[in-house]
């Protein structure tokens, strides 16, 4: 059979228990998928040619809906004391997929074979089984697209069953409501139904990477953006969603390995992923090229709105939700990186969207400051994008991926602390948030002046210059940087109220502090010392 091909093959979903579908349809090129969404009403071509479809109720993941089965395998290596990790009756889940499995019959289902990790001493194979079209669309953007050869000996070791319309019911299946997501990492499967949502697909496979590689296989996986400059020289990008992450490792000077999932061997660096999945509201081409040449045929528009009697894409839109994505092939961007992996990084970069407007917008970290910013994951939620939230908010997101995380935080950190300190790697804390006053008063930091703070770190033109010690944080930030302003280098001076600014600084990092209270008995003296400074400015 070819790579792709439209057959549907009963017999082989019977291994399975899915015996009774109707049609059985494997690995279907993603352009006759398109034809399939737009046929049965599902979803229409924008103007560039990209697919738009809607998730349905659920624009975002739901992570109080995210189960692990607890049972002999994970019972002592989970971290169940994690908010994220909610265990699962082993009990419940047999019956569970035997009611999924019942949904099936005599309905079509699209089977899509893909692999995770783009090394092949790593790579984990994956079937995703799903009722709509799309969702097989998103799976074959996002993971790696085995070859025929690949296809045509193809073994599972991970298998996906995602059914939106499959509602749970609670008191017969265990869940919160009627909407789940639960990883077994026994019988080595992921259930997902009553969302649409197709990130549930990818961050259920990240957190099985999670859970494996660290702990059988050596390797640190990262939540991360990545790319190589033409010198070979890798740079790592960590930062929650809204700090820039995507958009800053898209680079038209490098060459781009993975924006979102990466592990981290001996060797080096690879992608988990054979695609990007991006935030879009807001989009220009002015700002994200890259991202915006991406949106084209192949592409996977999420919850997006169209100008009236058009089908030209509304970025500025969020009547659905601020949580508008794009899933695309990674070859969808210019020059990335092929294979998708690169050498030991050279520099790392903690992104943060400091909506208080406290942090500097590029510092260097010590280990020590390093390990505690990496076990904070800090970033700030703005007033409007969450209902409710009217003024900024911490948000503290432990190895910048809390969801995600199945072990201890301190397992991450530590691993990530040995390689740093191995490698002598430089790590950047880079606010791209705000200057001048918190969210409502001051302005966003241009995206022109992180750039070129980031090229600046990535040249060494950051290695000579004169550094000045924050007061509160205690962190090195330069005094000058080339073509950025000298004055929004230091925080504290771009302030009209500057005892409004001390005022600010002692708020978050009091915040920090609090935070910290639940790791400082693993944490070691030096990443204790790195604990930002009250008394002054009490």
């Amino acid at each position: 059979m070819n790579e792709y091909g439209r057959k549907a093959k009963n017999a082989s979903v019977a291994d399975f228990g899915l015996g009774n579908v109707r049609n059985a349809y494997w690995n279907v090129d993603p352009a006759e998928l398109v034809e399939d969404v737009i046929l049965q009403g599902e979803g229409f071509l924008t103007e560039t040619g990209a697919l738009a479809i809607d998730t349905g109720e659920f624009t975002g993941r739901s992570p109080k809906d995210r189960f692990i089965v607890k049972d002999a395998n994970t019972e002592n290596t989970v971290w169940w004391e994690g908010s994220f990790n909610t265990p699962f009756d082993p009990a419940h889940i047999e019956p569970l997929m035997n009611r999924m499995k019942a949904y099936t019959q005599n309905r079509d289902i699209y089977v899509r074979d893909c692999i995770a990790c783009a090394d092949p001493a790593h790579k984990l194979n994956i079937r995703v089984i799903t009722e709509f079209a799309w969702s097989s669309i998103f799976a074959s953007n996002m993971f790696i697209r085995p070859t025929g050869e690949e296809i045509e000996t193809f073994e599972p070791e991970w298998t996906v069953l995602c059914l939106p319309n499959f509602h749970g019911v609670p008191e017969i299946d265990g869940t919160r409501q009627h909407n789940f997501s639960i990883l077994d990492f026994t019988r080595k499967i992921a259930l997902i139904g009553g969302s649409g949502y197709t990130g549930e697909i990818k961050k259920g496979i990240f957190t099985v990477l999670n859970y494996v590689l660290p702990q059988d296989k050596g390797v640190l996986s990262m939540h991360c953006s990545a790319n190589t400059g033409k010198d070979g020289d890798t740079a790592v990008f960590f930062g929650l969603s809204g700090t820039g992450k995507t958009t800053l490792s898209a680079d038209p000077n490098r060459a781009l390995i993975g924006d979102d999932e990466h592990g981290w061997t001996e060797n080096g660096i690879f992608n988990f992923e054979g695609g990007c999945y991006a935030k879009c509201i807001d989009l220009t081409e002015e700002k994200e090229p890259e991202i915006w040449k991406a949106i084209k045929f192949g592409a996977l528009l999420e919850n997006i709105e169209v100008f009236e009697g058009t089908t030209k894409v509304d970025f500025e839109n969020s009547s659905k939700t601020e949580n508008t994505r794009v899933s695309y092939p990674i070859d969808h961007i210019e020059g990335i990186a092929v294979p998708s992996s690169g050498g030991i990084p050279q520099n790392i970069f903690f992104l943060t969207a400091d909506a208080f407007g406290v942090l500097p917008p590029v510092s260097k970290l010590t280990p020590g400051q390093a390990m505690y910013h990496f076990i904070s994951g800090y970033t700030a939620k703005v007033a409007g994008t969450e209902e409710g939230v009217t003024e900024p908010q911490t948000t503290f997101s432990a190895c910048f991926g809390a969801p995600f995380l199945p072990l201890h935080p301190t397992k991450y950190a530590e691993m990530l602390g040995e390689k740093m300190k191995a490698h002598n790697v430089n790590i950047w804390l880079i606010n791209t948030g705000w200057s001048g006053g918190e969210y409502g008063v001051g302005s966003r930091i241009k995206l022109k002046y992180t750039r070129a703070m980031i090229t600046a770190a990535l040249t060494g033109q950051l290695n000579d210059v004169d550094y000045k010690e924050h007061e509160v944080f205690g962190l090195n930030m330069p005094t000058s940087c080339p073509d950025v302003p000298a004055a929004i280098l230091d925080p504290r001076n771009t302030w009209t109220d500057q005892s409004a600014y001390d005022k600010k600084a002692n708020t978050l990092a009091n915040a920090f502090v609090k935070n910290f209270e639940i790791f400082a008995s693993d944490a070691s003296d030096e990443i204790m010392a790195a604990a930002p400074n009250i008394a002054q400015t009490a």
